[in-house]
């Protein structure tokens, strides 16, 4: 998938072209072919912008590994919230409608997206929505993608925020790892605050792995399951 998808170029260009440039040997031929994958997408996220701009429909998408409770996450969103916004909820997997399926009817209108072998959404697949899921009249646009860290953060899909999510069960250097979503999130959530007490955990230790790829963006802290730090979540939302 990642030989051929464009995120190898994509992520390169994002994160560690800007601090390392990279010589490299591989040939002219694929790396036209991951570049012009990216220019087409790119082109059809700006379209996708565009036309949510003059709808003023705000859009977010949310990427993390799978796992980390996205959906957990927005199942408690549309109970708190979905009364004051009229929102749209797609939801990307390879397989099977599992998250679409526990968040319907819950006051939002909700599309499953299946990438089969693809490991991400890319922009076309969200341009197919606008108009027809994603009515005119919507207020939020919320993107769940497929769950990885890596692929999905190459590929704009003409959203306002990016959202990066990690969870304490996870360890507190994901951030390091993987630091090409962690740089480019305007946001970025620590999810299972809960299971701190349970846990061999540091929540200093993970917010100096944020810090060191991405030092401004806010950081918010939670627990779907208890509530926890839910309210500046919501606030956030409302505030966008």
């Amino acid at each position: 998938m990642c030989k051929d998808c464009g995120c190898e170029e994509g992520n390169r260009r994002t994160y560690f072209g800007a601090l390392n440039p990279v010589k490299t040997n591989r040939p002219l031929k694929k790396i036209s072919l991951e570049t012009n994958v990216l220019a087409k997408n790119d082109q059809q996220a700006l379209e996708n912008r565009n036309w949510l701009k003059k709808h003023n429909i705000k859009s977010i998408n949310m990427i993390s590994s799978p796992g980390t409770g996205k959906t957990l996450l927005l199942e408690k969103t549309l109970e708190l919230f979905s009364a004051k916004k009229r929102i749209t909820i797609i939801t990307g997997d390879q397989e099977e409608s599992f998250d679409a399926d526990r968040l319907q009817n819950k006051g939002a209108t909700i599309k499953q997206l299946n990438t089969y072998s693809s490991c991400h959404l890319n922009a076309l697949m969200i341009s197919n929505e606008l108009g027809s899921s994603v009515k005119e009249d919507t207020n939020l646009l919320i993107i769940e993608n497929v769950g990885n860290l890596v692929c999905p953060a190459a590929f704009d899909l003409g959203e306002d925020v990016k959202i990066a999510l990690l969870s304490t069960a996870e360890g507190e250097d994901k951030p390091s790892k993987y630091p090409v979503l962690f740089h480019t999130a305007s946001v970025i959530i620590i999810t299972k605050i809960d299971l701190i007490p349970h846990l061999d955990w540091n929540i200093e230790k993970c917010i100096s792995h944020i810090r060191k790829v991405n030092p401004t963006a806010p950081i918010l802290k939670l627990s779907a399951k208890t509530g926890e730090g839910m309210q500046d979540w919501l606030n956030y939302l409302y505030d966008l």
